[in-house]
């Protein structure tokens, strides 16, 4: 099975296809949605989207982690990560 990386040209493409829109109109609502996906995740810590999935901020804390060609120890910085819960429909669709 080959894999394709979908860009956001792909997805404008589909967009300008599927609506009747210039490919440049379908670029810029790309870009927005994407722009407002992070503003939400940055500002509310979680963003649901129906049929697809949540994006939640998780807290790390700080470790001691191990570099693997060396076996030195070494400190792991607390950070924040992005996690990704797909919807149940999107799991059941890939099965």
């Amino acid at each position: 099975m080959e894999s394709k990386n979908i860009k956001k040209i792909d997805l404008a493409s589909d967009i300008a296809k599927g609506t009747g829109l210039s490919v440049t109109d379908a670029a810029e609502i790309v870009d927005l949605f994407f722009n407002i996906l992070s503003d939400g995740i940055a500002e509310s810590k979680e963003v649901k989207i129906m049929g697809l999935g949540t994006f939640t901020v998780k807290h790390k804390n700080a470790r001691v982690g191990r570099n693997p060609k060396t076996g030195e120890d070494a400190i792991i910085e607390e950070r924040n990560v992005i996690s990704f819960r797909p919807a149940k429909n999107l799991k059941t669709s890939l099965n």
